[in-house]
C-alpha cells in the first residue's frame, strides 16, 4: 500500500507539470479559437533564453556567477522577451488572420513553432544546458522516515509553483475584466469588436501571460531534464490534458493533468505484469504512450472534456 500511494503522489506532482504546460495551451485557445501548435517551442524558447541569459550576464555587468542576482536579472529579462515574442505574434501573425479560419491560424503556428526554435538555437546555440533552481532533487526525510514514502522536494516544489500559477490565473480570468473579454473574444471576434473589445490588445496580453507560464514550464522541465530541443515534444504531454479536461477550462487543465499524472505512473507499474503473465514477452515503456490511449477513449465517449462546452449544431 505504501508503495502504491508514492506510485501516486508522485504520478499527481507530475500531472501538476503537465497542467502548467497545458495552461499554456488553454490561454491561447481561448483568445483565438485554435489550438495553438507553438506552445511547446515557446516552452524551449524561454527555457533556453533564461539559461543563456545567466551565462552572459556575470561578463557583461562583472557580476558573480550563480548568484541571486543573476537569476533574477535573467529571469527579469527572460520574461522581457517572451513577452516581446507574444507582441510580436500578435502583430504579424494573428492581427493579418482575423476572422480566417481557424485551420488557417493553426497552421500560422506551426510555422511560428520552427521560426521560434530556429531563432533560439541561432541566438543560444543547440547545447544541452544544466538549470539550478537551488532545489536537489531527494526524497523528503519525514516522509521516508515515518511513513517509508519517498517524495521527491524538487517534485514537490514545482508542484507547489505550477498549482500556485494555476490558481492565480484561473482568478484573473474568472473575476477581471480582461477575463471577461477573453471569453468574448473566444466566443466572437467580430461580437467581441463590435461592443467595444480591443481584440490585439487582448490578444497581446493573452500571449504575454502564455508566455510566462512557458517560462515556469520551461525552468521547471529544463531544471528536471535540461535545457534541451527536447523541451518541444515535452509539451505535446499536454494534449491528453487537454482532450481530458477541455481546451476552453482552466480547472479543466488542472484536473486533466491530475489524471494523466497518476494514470500514467500507475500504468507503467500495474499493467505490465498482468500483461507479461497473460501473453508473455516485454510490455515496458507503458509510461510514454499510454495518456494518449487513455485520451483517445476519451475522445469516444466525451469528445469536448471534463470542463469543456459541449458544442451544439443548429439546423
Amino acid at each position: 500500500m505504501q508503495f502504491f500511494i508514492e506510485v501516486l503522489i508522485g504520478g499527481l506532482l507530475s500531472g501538476v507539470m503537465y497542467a502548467l504546460v497545458a495552461l499554456g495551451f488553454v490561454l491561447i485557445y481561448k483568445a483565438s479559437g485554435v489550438f495553438n501548435f507553438a506552445q511547446g517551442a515557446m516552452v524551449f524558447f524561454a527555457a533556453l533564453t533564461f539559461v543563456g541569459f545567466q551565462e552572459v550576464l556575470p561578463g557583461w555587468l562583472g557580476l558573480e556567477a550563480g548568484s541571486n542576482t543573476v537569476f533574477w536579472l535573467a529571469f527579469l529579462l527572460a520574461f522581457i522577451a517572451m513577452i516581446v515574442l507574444g507582441v510580436a505574434t500578435e502583430r504579424i501573425v494573428l492581427r493579418p488572420l482575423v476572422n480566417q479560419p481557424h485551420i488557417t491560424l493553426f497552421m500560422a503556428t506551426i510555422g511560428l513553432t520552427y521560426l521560434v526554435e530556429g531563432v533560439a538555437q541561432m541566438v543560444w546555440g543547440a547545447n544541452v544546458r544544466g538549470l539550478d533552481l537551488g532545489i536537489v532533487d531527494e526524497p523528503i526525510a519525514w516522509l521516508m522516515d515515518n511513513y517509508e514514502i519517498g517524495v521527491s522536494k524538487f517534485d514537490l516544489f514545482a508542484a507547489g509553483v505550477a498549482a500556485s500559477l494555476v490558481a492565480l490565473l484561473a482568478l484573473l480570468f474568472q473575476y477581471t475584466k480582461v477575463g471577461r473579454a477573453l471569453r468574448a473574444v473566444a466566443d466572437d471576434h467580430q461580437a467581441a469588436l463590435s461592443i467595444g473589445i480591443p481584440l490585439q490588445t487582448i490578444w497581446r496580453v493573452v500571449w504575454a501571460v502564455a508566455g510566462f507560464v512557458a517560462l515556469v514550464a520551461g525552468m521547471i522541465w529544463g531544471a528536471r531534464n535540461g535545457v534541451q530541443f527536447a523541451l518541444t515534444f515535452t509539451a505535446l504531454k499536454a494534449l491528453p490534458v487537454l482532450i481530458l479536461g477541455g481546451f476552453t477550462s482552466v480547472p479543466g487543465a488542472i484536473v486533466g493533468g491530475l489524471i494523466i499524472g497518476a494514470s500514467e505512473k500507475l500504468a507503467e507499474i500495474y499493467i505490465p505484469p498482468v500483461m507479461q503473465d497473460l501473453f508473455g514477452g516485454n510490455f515496458g515503456g507503458i509510461e510514454g504512450w499510454f495518456p494518449y490511449v487513455l485520451a483517445l477513449l476519451f475522445l469516444l465517449v466525451r469528445p469536448e472534456g471534463l470542463f469543456g462546452e459541449r458544442h451544439i449544431d443548429r439546423v
